[in-house]
């Protein structure tokens, strides 16, 4: 949490001043904001905690005690942050194999802490929160996205359509991380995602199992790849 509210703080007291792109593809970018906000998150991990980190800029990174790693992503929600859209956030998790067992997602933007730990909750700023309540999907709201690497051909958006229309709204938030917390605390009630990073869902998966939700992954063939299916603990599948 503390490590969250420290990258933060330091985004959102850069949110408005010109930033410098690093990377720029077809349908991404990386900015040097995201580079200096996750040294401070890595630089806190290692100061207070023995444990391996995968960071979405630097890899993977050994610790004393790597049965249980941190994955951190430091910033989910770039093009918005760069067009000073307010949907961005700060993700970590702590993980044992493919397992999200605790996560924290910080949206400095609204100052909303959302934290998760299996088998004792989830909470928004310290208070309990559930997953939505839900039962069909026709009354649902799902949150979904097309991440960089996603080919938008006619079929593969043809196929899209015709399954998020069984949906009574669809929102595309641009931050993987934040779509899933709004499940956890029953704003959204489902998301689903494919070719999505493990970074960018990490800490929202634990989140949303902590909160009562069910969770969907599959690895895909790319390297931290997944395709990720994330609901109440209602909706049918």
């Amino acid at each position: 949490m503390q490590a969250a509210q420290l990258s933060g703080t330091y985004l959102l007291k850069n949110r408005a001043r010109p930033k410098t792109i690093d990377i720029q593809k077809a349908h991404d970018l990386k900015l040097s904001i995201d580079r200096f906000s996750e040294r401070r998150i890595v630089q806190y991990l290692k100061k207070h905690s023995p444990f391996a980190i995968l960071s979405e800029e630097a890899g993977m990174l050994k610790g004393k005690d790597e049965e249980f790693y941190w994955v951190v992503d430091p910033l989910d929600g770039t093009i918005n942050y760069f067009h000073q859209i307010p949907l961005s956030c700060v993700s970590i998790a702590l993980c044992r194999g493919e397992h999200p067992v605790l996560g924290v997602i910080y949206d400095f933007n609204r100052n909303e802490l959302f934290t998760g730990l299996a088998d004792k909750g989830a909470n928004l700023n310290g208070r309990r929160i559930r997953a939505s309540q839900t039962r069909h999907q026709r009354q649902a709201i799902l949150a979904t996205g097309f991440p960089g690497q996603t080919a938008l051909s006619a079929k593969n958006l043809s196929t899209f359509c015709q399954y998020v229309k069984t949906y009574k709204k669809v929102r595309l938030l641009g931050t993987a991380a934040l779509s899933m917390a709004y499940v956890a605390c029953g704003r959204l009630d489902a998301y689903i995602e494919k070719d999505i990073m493990f970074w960018d869902v990490a800490a929202g998966i634990a989140i949303v199992q902590a909160a009562g939700g069910k969770i969907q992954i599959e690895p895909t063939k790319q390297d931290y790849g997944f395709n990720v299916r994330a609901q109440n603990g209602f909706l049918g599948t």
